[in-house]
């Protein structure tokens, strides 16, 4: 034992190895020579073998196997538009025309509603030339859909590229007497000028005013106008444009602007500038800046007075400096002049602005009193980046703002954003990182962590994000967006379980902001999964909570939606039959539920809004005899008269009339209702006898 022991004393480990050489290798080998390396020496995946089809058998089973494929695809997913266009286009690989028109008139009976399905219809017409078939799909797709432009654009492109005139001037009738937006009369202008008729451009126009009496489609004809060098026709439509406007509308600036021009090319100055003056005296000054600037442009080319823009901008600043001295604390003052020396374009005079303006810092310590002032800074370090091209400078004025604000009291997640932004601008990723880090340390907030996130999702650091997430969700727990945002990233990377988990964690906070938010994106999530039994539960678990009637109607048409998210196996048209009667009883027992939840007197609104959607659904079903159940159930509406109840008992008494239902359960009314009924009946036979 002694032996053993002194051995165990006398064992010792071997030491460390040491590097004694600590200078760095000559050859440094980077983690991107490292990831290139890996992808030049993986080995590529193993190609399908390709398959040859040898004779006529052959190909009669290779067509039964796709064919069947695409049927049960079809199946699965009914109302999957992408799986017909597949179906479709393979039949046309196999020059299976009349295959093809069967598959896109199936689809169009699954949803007419959609463009794309007519599209692609009449394009394969179109492609294989057979042009009356293309016209036949064009004409219903336009009588069915009229209010879809895109439909009438290339039909009446075919017709035009067929060389068939008239019959585009026909279908542009057509649309026209739809009333479309601006551009799809445009376009038959545009048609017209193609082919030359100028007079057919002019009457379409006129009748473009008529039906958009707008800024645009009055600077469009009178450009027209100016370009086939009719000025007198032209000035014409100007003056009748101005004659149709009885107010000011928005761009009128912008008429005004182009009416001059027009006299300009003409050589008549004096009528430019009498343009010019007349716009400015009554155009609201609000619209009339580009007005201005286009008159002082037009006095600097033909006018005699030298210098009138620096006169104009002495002015202004005389004005803003003597509003500045009555008041030093008004930063739209400040932006005001900020922006008048940014149309000068001198750098120095606009930092000069900027840095008397930052140097007015609010006296209070309210929020709502420096918002003004933040955005001060930021528009600041915009300029510094944008027109100064100097991004050091502007880095250094938001770290200045960033020192100004007092974060023991609140803080500014936009400042923190902005110079994160600009970090990442100048590729220092890291840096922005620990941007991000200081304004979670001094001043926490969903906006800085949605920053965050966002930033970590795109460089696809996932785990990142999830802990940002966690920790914004410790920060602040009853926020329903954080918790929406995070379920939604599981669900792109197809982490489902966690998804359901966190949707879990999401309903059983006692205090949300907005609960409605949670449990409807949970009860969607269940329903795109197909997992119908935990979207009962989830309804099931609402409805303890809250026995609101909407939620009632939900769970009532989710049920009843179950027919047509049913798989489509093989089955005979009495199982089928059988499986909607099971769905159609499932939603018939919540919707008598819900009818004996609601039973209540100040629910009646409530019942009524469900009798109404109850009678709806038995009449898609058609059952008589349970629409004759459900419309025994609709109360009878009567007229009511209640005193309103007011502050002094000694003034006269105020009613008011309002309607009350009566349903057939409630037997309270009975003797008033019964009343009710002989004065009707009453009523009815006086007005037989007259």
């Amino acid at each position: 034992m002694e032996e053993s022991n002194t051995k165990v004393k006398n064992f010792r480990l071997p030491r460390g190895t040491r590097v004694k050489n600590k200078t760095p290798a000559p050859v440094q080998i980077t983690a991107e020579q490292i990831l290139r390396e890996a992808w030049e020496r993986q080995e590529s995946e193993p190609k399908a073998p390709k398959q040859k089809i040898m004779d006529l058998e052959e190909l009669a089973d290779y067509r039964l196997r796709k064919r069947k494929s695409f049927e049960d695809q079809i199946k699965r997913q009914r109302s999957q538009l992408n799986n017909w266009l597949k179906y479709a286009a393979w039949e046309e690989s196999q020059r299976e025309f009349e295959r093809v028109r069967s598959i896109f008139e199936r689809a169009i009976d699954i949803d007419y509603r959609n463009p794309v399905v007519w599209i692609k219809y009449a394009e394969f017409e179109m492609k294989y030339k057979f042009v009356n078939h293309s016209r036949n799909v064009w004409d219903r797709a336009i009588i069915l859909l009229p209010r879809c432009d895109q439909l009438w654009y290339k039909y009446t492109y075919m017709e035009e590229i067929l060389g068939n005139f008239s019959a585009a001037r026909q279908l542009f009738e057509r649309w026209m007497e739809w009333q479309p937006d601006f551009h799809c009369w445009r376009s038959y202008i545009r048609f017209e000028i193609r082919h030359a008729e100028i007079v057919r451009a002019r009457e379409i126009y006129a009748r473009l005013v008529s039906c958009h009496n707008s800024v645009k489609g009055w600077l469009s004809w009178a450009k027209f106008e100016e370009k086939n060098g009719d000025y007198e026709i032209a000035r014409q439509v100007f003056q009748r444009a101005f004659d149709t406007f009885v107010d000011f509308p928005p761009n009128i600036d912008k008429l005004f602007i182009a009416f001059a021009k027009l006299e300009q090319k003409a050589k008549e100055f004096e009528r430019a500038r009498a343009i010019y003056k007349f716009a400015l005296d009554n155009v609201p000054k609000n619209q009339a800046k580009e007005l201005f600037a286009m008159w002082i442009s037009f006095e600097k080319q033909y006018g005699e007075k030298a210098g009138i823009e620096e006169v104009i901008l002495s002015k202004r600043r005389f004005q803003y400096e003597e509003e500045l001295k009555l008041n030093n604390l008004n930063y739209d003052i400040w932006f005001d002049y900020i922006w008048l020396e940014e149309s000068s374009g001198d750098i120095g005079r606009i930092r000069e602005i900027y840095e008397r303006a930052v140097a007015n810092v609010p006296p209070s310590k309210e929020k709502r009193h420096w918002r003004r002032y933040i955005y001060l800074w930021i528009s600041y370090s915009i300029f510094e980046e944008l027109t100064a091209n100097n991004i050091e400078r502007a880095k250094e004025i938001l770290e200045t703002c960033l020192k100004t604000i007092p974060h023991q009291s609140f803080s500014f997640a936009k400042v923190w954003v902005h110079l994160a932004h600009l970090e990442i601008r100048k590729q220092d990723v890291q840096r922005a990182r620990q941007v991000f880090g200081n304004a979670l340390g001094k001043a926490k907030s969903l906006k800085i962590y949605d920053a965050y996130i966002d930033l970590e999702q795109k460089l696809g650091n996932i785990d990142k994000c999830r802990k940002l997430f966690e920790n914004a969700l410790e920060y602040c727990a009853s926020t329903c967006a954080t918790w929406i945002k995070y379920a939604k990233l599981e669900r792109e990377l197809n982490e489902i379980e966690r998804a359901r988990a966190i949707y879990n964690l999401s309903i059983e906070q006692p205090a949300l902001d907005m609960p409605e938010l949670v449990w409807k994106e949970f009860i969607d999530f269940e329903i795109s999964q197909a997992e119908y039994d935990n979207t009962r539960k989830l309804y099931r678990k609402l409805l303890e909570r809250s026995k609101h009637v909407k939620i009632w109607l939900s769970f009532a048409q989710f049920e009843s939606s179950l027919k047509k998210n049913q798989p489509k196996k093989r089955l005979t048209e009495e199982q089928i039959t059988q499986i909607n009667k099971q769905i159609e009883e499932k939603a018939r027992s919540i919707y008598r539920e819900a009818y004996e939840a609601l039973k209540g007197p100040d629910l009646k609104e409530e019942r009524l809004m469900l009798i109404e959607n109850w009678k709806f659904f038995e009449d898609e079903i058609g059952d008589r005899t349970q629409i004759e159940n459900v419309k025994s159930l609709i109360p009878r509406r009567i007229k009511k008269r209640r005193q309103i109840e007011t502050e002094d008992p000694d003034d006269e008494a105020i009613f008011e009339e309002y309607y009350d239902y009566i349903f057939a359960d409630e037997n309270t009314a009975a003797p008033n209702l019964k009343l009710l009924e002989i004065a009707h009946a009453w009523k009815r036979l006086k007005s037989s006898q007259n």
